[in-house]
């Protein structure tokens, strides 16, 4: 059984995962590309290229274990934005649903105030952003539509 508290973090690894790796392997993917500690007690998913099957990686103090999940039917685990970039956390219900087959795709979007910054033009949300008020960003329909705008 997986024992989470408060303190847990969830991590997600962006990139696909050959999953016939077993604990040596993920052992160095959570040091070479999630940059962590393997003996932390946090978790660390990883999912294979086709989305199919997914594998969780945690050390509960008497040693490592791997915990993992194939998908049937047509059922797919969720994509992860690759623009996004943050590492991937989840929460312990965020967890639970991931590893059921919920979209959590939209999950981990940067906003488009953020993206602009960046200097990111290529996204196509960006262009019904026109302006950035108070209230946060606001799309030239609902300037049109506001009373500011019929003054």
């Amino acid at each position: 059984m997986i024992a989470l508290n408060r303190r847990t973090k969830i991590f997600v690894c962006k990139e696909p995962t050959n999953l016939h790796l077993s604990y040596d392997g993920l052992f160095q993917k959570v040091r070479k590309i999630l940059k962590k500690n393997p003996f932390s007690g946090h978790l660390f998913v990883f999912v294979n290229r086709s989305r199919t099957s997914c594998k969780v990686l945690y050390y509960d103090t008497t040693g490592l274990v791997i915990l993992g999940k194939r998908m049937e039917g047509n059922r797919l685990f969720s994509r992860v934005n690759p623009r996004y970039t943050k590492e991937l956390m989840l929460t312990e219900s965020e967890f639970g649903l991931y590893f059921e087959g919920a979209n959590l795709e939209k999950r981990f979007v940067d906003t488009a105030v953020s993206v602009k910054k960046k200097r990111i033009k290529s996204l196509p949300f960006l262009k019904a952003c026109s302006r950035v008020g108070k209230d946060g960003p606001t799309t030239r329909a609902n300037q049109a539509r506001s009373p500011e705008a019929h003054l």
